[in-house]
């Protein structure tokens, strides 16, 4: 049973912080060894400065290297995990080291400058840091820069009881045996798994050839790693195998890296279609924020200036309808609205889905029928509350139109843009909103005041 933390996570937090003002390393020691689960610990770890969190380290890691792993593993990229491993002794770092999944060391190593990387890598035994040294040589959002080499792999030619010696050899070595034994030929090309069952319910004198099942899927190193996600989602995998090209077996990536890579991918992708770039750590300071949102914010100006600049060309019909300056905001705040539903809903199918290309322009008929539906509903409501206020017929007409056909347009323009940006090689999570928000904008006003100066001057 895990415990979150000791007390509550507040309580902790302080107790750890006066033991550290105490310089109490005995009483520290004491307090980490309440701690049960690495991701507890990793939460008090971020909370604390630098220099903090060095000594707590420094105290855990020659008693407890697993814990100190785990929560260095846990902790979140921007938090930078990795220069407090490289500040350790190269025994203890060696120790760290040693308990993380190779994946998991490489992505943080990975992180470090080359210098610090070099000395990392120098405390470590030459096999794990060759080891290491090769999954660094992945892209890192790619299935080989998120994939574990450490595998339960048997040979084809074994025996079903030389297996089973084999797999509790190899399960003692890996830090997490999902059950799966992969099954390789000579030249390490990837035949398919055996289930544990096959191989103990099995006449041990069977070969591993006989029971080997195909795997459902396997994935290049090169696959980007929302495919990977994508693929073990499809088949309902605990790991999928990464081979190369000759379908030799490299490693496998694993469903709780793929859960992580699910949240990273996310949170990018929430942020670009915020207008805010990716790269902006959600903890850092305001002057990156700064730095990343305000490019955004000039392009939105520009936008903005294109919508101002319709009203513009109809200042006398405002000046003579002046009621027309509060109906504008709503017809073009409800066009956006539409808009933003159907890029919502574009972007999610374009990122889960492979469809055609006559399946992806289906979308936006789709998405053009229900413009029409809900702007013929919206438009009736809003042009009988504008006759009921204005006394006049003809303004519930012109308004019914207007919203009638600015939620139409914006409903087109939100499958309509993010379809046509990815077939430019445009990440449509990033611009979609800022064009489709402009043209539902423009449209709103010119509509609303062309209509207007056609059938009320």
């Amino acid at each position: 049973m895990a415990v979150a933390a000791p007390d509550d996570d507040l309580t902790a937090l302080e107790r750890l912080r006066e033991l550290l003002e105490a310089g109490d390393d005995a009483g520290l020691r004491v307090f980490l060894e309440e701690i049960s689960h690495g991701s507890d610990l990793a939460d008090l770890l971020e909370a604390l400065d630098e220099d903090d969190r060095l000594r707590v380290l420094q105290v855990l890691a020659p008693e407890d290297p697993a814990l100190a792993a785990e929560a260095l593993a846990e902790m979140e990229p921007e938090e930078h995990p990795e220069e407090s491993l490289a500040a350790l002794h190269p025994d203890d770092i060696a120790a760290v080291v040693a308990e993380l999944s190779d994946d998991d060391a490489a992505d943080m190593i990975g992180e470090l400058d080359p210098e610090d990387r070099d000395r990392v890598l120098a405390a470590l035994p030459h096999e794990d840091a060759g080891d290491i040294r090769d999954l660094m040589r992945y892209d890192e959002e790619s299935a080989g820069g998120i994939m574990t080499t450490e595998l339960v792999v048997v040979p084809m030619d074994a025996t079903a009881a030389q297996a089973i010696d084999e797999v509790r050899r190899q399960a003692q070595e890996v830090e997490n045996f999902h059950g799966v034994v992969f099954v390789v030929d000579a030249d390490e090309v990837l035949l398919g798994t055996v289930s544990l069952q096959s191989l103990v319910t099995a006449d041990p004198r069977v070969h591993v050839r006989e029971l080997v099942v195909e795997p459902e899927a396997a994935v290049l190193a090169e696959t980007d790693q929302e495919e990977v996600g994508r693929v073990l989602s499809r088949y309902n995998l605990t790991i999928v195998p990464v081979v190369d090209s000759h379908g030799r077996l490299l490693g496998g990536v694993t469903f709780d890296d793929v859960i992580d890579v699910i949240e990273a991918e996310t949170t990018e992708d929430i942020l670009k279609f915020g207008g805010v770039s990716g790269e902006e750590e959600l903890r850092g300071g305001w002057l990156e924020a700064v730095k990343s949102r305000l490019p955004w914010l000039l392009v939105n100006l520009c936008t903005a200036a294109a919508g101002a600049t319709v009203v513009l060309l109809f200042e006398p019909t405002i000046a003579r309808l002046t009621y027309l300056a509060v109906l504008m905001p709503v017809v073009a705040g409800l066009g956006g609205n539409s808009g933003t539903q159907a890029l919502a809903v574009t972007i999610r199918r374009l990122s889960l889905s492979r469809e055609s290309t006559e399946q992806r322009w289906g979308v936006v008929g789709k998405e053009f029928l229900v413009g029409l539906g809900n702007g013929l509903v919206i438009g009736l409501i809003v042009s009988i509350l504008a006759t009921v206020v204005e006394g006049e017929p003809r303004v519930g007409l012109v308004v019914m139109l207007a919203m009638w056909m600015n939620l139409t347009v914006g409903s087109f323009a939100g499958a309509f843009v993010p379809i046509v940006l990815e077939r430019l090689k445009v990440d449509p999570a990033v611009a979609s909103s800022i064009f489709v928000t402009a043209f539902t904008d423009m449209c709103g006003f010119f509509l609303l005041l062309g209509l207007a100066t056609r059938f009320l001057l």
